[in-house]
């Protein structure tokens, strides 16, 4: 059989592109913000996870061409060999004090980030137990480790439970959930999962890349949000969302952090973080710091959006965060109210199966903290003409 047959067989692509309705890469012709050039038309931009609207803040740009002039493109190396630079750990060193934790290590994004972390801590004969909503670093990162993976439902903690029961007490066991979940926008039980945690002996690890920056005191992430930074064992997130720039990172206790360090394959192994992308990520987070009525303030526009869908007479799935999804159930349906949008000016993400149940079909919407009211409701009176006509 030739290993090539199965790319001849995939016509998925075609079928949408035949009637119009594919809806992937899109080419920007301006930078992120609440209004782009989208193949050379003016959209409203409802589909960034860029929550702080960072990636247009002067000194964020300013920190980044600093550093390309002063350090060049890249670093041509591994953390591990040549490519440290002192920025680097400058970064980290700030990172773990924002989240409250002994130390951090970065990565060269946040899907390596979440490989990097799991491959590394569950190892042979250990368990690792995830939300099935969870992202697919995640499962990505199970399936790296040489651990058995349990999944439970979104959510459900009488199951959770369960499967902590099957754990054997001589294996190791982390329990794995997102903080913020990517395509629904609800917020982990943490307070459960950390009970349970404690209850059964196992750990716990928050993927916070979309809670850092938009939830907990000052943007400090789900673990504070819910006062439960002492009960998480490790905290990861993302730099290309909030902090407006690319990577990832872990923070733990200082003897995690250097465990990981010296036994996680995808960050021995990998490129540091360029220069550029160092400063601009040190920069946002300095500029979050600095402001921590941001995060507030993107909550007060995300509920005033919601209302605003609402009172349109749009379905919406509930949550308390910049993501707001819009329920549109069928996979033919959900491509075609897209480009609709789309050609009307509004672009947002369609979330299909397997990110969604079947018959479950989403359009994902986020807000920006830099979006305004006036824009919001011009989006949201484009959206109900186009979602609610038949």
């Amino acid at each position: 059989m030739d290993l090539f047959e199965k790319c001849e067989k995939y016509k998925i692509v075609e079928e949408y592109r035949e009637k119009g309705i594919y809806p992937y890469f899109h080419a920007l012709e301006t930078r992120q913000d609440v209004e782009v050039i989208m193949e050379g038309k003016r959209r409203i931009m409802l589909g960034s996870n860029n929550y702080l609207g960072l990636t247009t803040e002067p000194s964020v740009i300013e920190a980044g061409v600093r550093a390309f002039e002063q350090y060049g493109s890249g670093c041509s190396g591994s953390r591990f060999l040549n490519g440290t630079l002192t920025m680097h750990l400058e970064l980290e060193r700030e990172l773990a004090e924002f989240v409250h934790k002994e130390s951090a290590v970065t990565f060269s994004t946040g899907f390596q980030s979440n490989l990097g972390i799991i491959s590394a801590l569950v190892g042979r004969g250990d368990y690792v137990i995830c939300d099935r909503e969870n992202h697919a670093s995640i499962y990505d990162g199970c399936k790296l480790s040489y651990g058995k993976m349990l999944r439970y439902k979104h959510n459900d903690m009488q199951e959770l439970e369960r499967l902590l029961q099957q754990v054997p007490e001589t294996a190791g066991c982390l329990i794995v959930t997102d903080g913020v979940f990517s395509m629904g926008g609800d917020i982990a039980d943490l307070p459960s999962i950390c009970a349970l945690a404690e209850k059964y002996g196992a750990r716990v690890m928050v993927d916070d890349a979309h809670g850092l920056g938009v939830i907990g005191e000052g943007g400090r992430g789900t673990a504070s949000y819910f006062g439960l930074e002492d009960k998480v064992d490790v905290l990861m997130g993302t730099f290309s969302k909030s902090l407006a720039s690319l990577g990832g990172y872990m923070a733990a206790s200082a003897k995690v952090c250097e465990y990981v360090r010296h036994n996680s394959r995808p960050f021995i192994f990998s490129a540091s973080i360029p220069p550029s992308a160092c400063a601009t990520t040190l920069a946002a987070l300095r500029h979050l710091k600095a402001h921590p009525e941001l995060p507030q303030h993107l909550l007060e526009l995300a509920s005033y959006t919601r209302q605003a869908y609402k009172a349109a007479g749009l379905r919406i799935r509930e949550s308390e965060t910049p993501i707001i999804p819009i329920y549109t159930y069928d996979v033919e349906t959900t491509l075609r109210k897209n480009k609709e949008l789309y050609e009307a000016g509004v672009y947002v993400n369609p979330v299909l199966p397997p990110a969604t149940a079947p018959g479950e079909c989403l359009l994902r919407t986020s807000l920006m903290a830099t979006h305004t009211k006036e824009l919001i409701d011009e989006a949201v009176g484009i959206m109900a003409e186009v979602l609610l006509k038949d």
